[in-house]
């Protein structure tokens, strides 16, 4: 038995009536944030399944709001509101030694969002789904933050702030991303008029929660909850990126006209479709700058993990859904260019034969979590193949394109991105200048049609 299963089984041992020791734990796949494992444990009714929520490495984060404790807190105070959580049984103490993080019930359902949206089994549940995810939310924002202690936990976040904050964050990385200061720019000149503050789950989405066959059994991942918008929240369930590859924009399984439907006759407040789609963009920016998050997060540590590395690779998928929804229009196919390597084999036979193995032979051995990252870890060979393809021209294109939209002919590729990100910046430019989008709109679909061209956004873009 490892020291983190001595810690654990002590823990059960003392907080869970009727526990006779562990049987296993097991680290599940996913959770780049947090941990998440499944605990086994033998009790005196029989063996029982527990969950186990605890900070990336078995750390502490004090200073972030409202934390796992606080999380714990808001999953309680959901379940006495009518909203489906788990039970929480045990919150992690210091003199633990397993870090931050809290025991709750193990809910027996499906929170993969792929799953949920094409699995025959849920068919029925998808037809009232956005209903019911509208009439969830309406329940979450009518909670009294002042009654419940909620409200000296919890961040406010006004909307200027939020964008500011996401926008800031962006910035400290270091990293040239002139889409993504076209969209804070956008976002600052669009601020809607709001009156109406609330508890934000913040993270309410389409893999986020966990149903049956018949019903949302519980909303999962409540480690970024603030005050602020209640809109927020319709807006990040609609986001494209947890729509995983389905037409239908709320979730990938609903109509905006069931979400809103299902929110009105809970909370008895209208809401304006215009409103919803403000945070939609929004979370589109937020996703990414929270993959670019990652990839510092990867390179500085403490989770040095192929995951991380690859949600990096994601951030021009929120990019290319601001593109559709802000600036839509034609793209241009830029050919890719043959690799100047005549060795034998090849860089790209090589890379191809890598990716097969690990699909072909690796996974069929492996199972959990090294299943997950074996599967991340062929995508990011696919990734590198397709970059080696591609790179060199989509960067002569990009060249060139800012040259003749700067009018500057002098200064290199870097240079001038960062002249185009300071112009944006500084709000010295019309957003709806067309030069301008046709730019963007093409540059962005270059890069993610190296990192994801099976991304529905880049598929919506080249169909125009």
């Amino acid at each position: 038995m490892t020291q983190f299963e001595e810690k654990l089984e002590r823990i059960l041992l003392a907080q869970i009536a009727g526990c006779t020791g562990l049987d296993t734990v097991e680290r599940l796949s996913g959770g780049a944030s947090q941990e998440t494992y499944r605990i086994v444990m033998g009790s005196t009714s029989g063996a029982r399944t527990l969950c186990l929520r605890r900070a990336a490495g078995g750390g502490y984060d004090e200073t972030r709001r409202p934390g796992l404790d606080g999380e714990a807190l808001l999953m309680q105070i959901a379940r006495k509101s009518g909203v489906p959580a788990p039970d929480v049984y045990y919150v992690l103490q210091r003199e633990d030694d397993l870090g931050g993080g809290f025991i709750m019930e193990w809910l027996e359902g499906e929170a993969l969002g792929s799953r949920i949206l094409r699995d025959e089994k849920y068919a029925n549940l998808r037809t009232g789904l956005a209903y019911e995810c509208g009439r969830i939310m309406a329940r979450i924002h009518n909670i009294d933050v002042d009654s419940t202690g909620l409200r000296a936990r919890l961040q406010v976040l006004t909307t200027e702030d939020y964008v500011r904050q996401t926008w800031e964050r962006y910035q400290a990385l270091n990293v040239p991303q002139p889409m993504i200061d076209y969209v804070g720019q956008w976002l600052m000149r669009n601020l809607p008029k709001n009156d109406r503050v609330t508890l934000v789950h913040n993270e309410f989405r389409n893999g986020n929660f966990m149903v049956s066959s018949e019903k949302v059994l519980g909303v999962l991942d409540w480690e970024i909850a603030h005050i602020g918008d209640p809109i927020r929240d319709l807006g990040w369930l609609c986001t494209n990126a947890w729509r995983y590859g389905e037409s239908l924009p709320v979730g990938g399984f609903g109509s905006y006209e069931d979400l809103l439907r299902g929110y009105e006759e809970e909370s008895g407040i209208r809401v304006d479709p215009s409103h919803v789609q403000f945070w939609e963009v929004f979370g589109s920016f937020w996703w990414s700058v929270t993959c670019l998050g990652m990839a510092e997060h990867f390179r500085a540590g403490p989770d040095r993990s192929i995951e991380r590395a690859m949600i990096g690779r994601r951030a021009a998928e929120g990019q290319i859904d601001c593109v559709n929804i802000l600036m839509p229009g034609p793209v241009i196919e830029v050919p890719r260019g043959a690799l100047e390597n005549f060795d034998s084999p090849r860089t790209d036979e090589l890379l191809t034969e890598v990716s097969s193995f690990l699909r072909d032979e690796v996974m069929g051995s492996v199972q959990g979590r090294t299943r997950f990252l074996t599967r991340v870890a062929a995508n990011a060979v696919d990734l590198a193949k397709r970059e080696a393809e591609s790179l060199s021209e989509y960067r002569v294109w990009e060249l060139a394109s800012l040259q003749s939209l700067l009018g500057n002919t002098e200064d290199g590729l870097e240079v001038l991105r960062w002249r185009l990100v300071k112009k944006l910046r500084d709000d010295a430019v019309d957003l709806d200048d067309n030069p301008l989008r046709v730019h963007l709109r093409q540059a962005v679909t270059n890069q993610i049609a190296m990192d994801h061209p099976s991304y529905s956004g880049y598929q919506q873009a080249i169909s125009r």
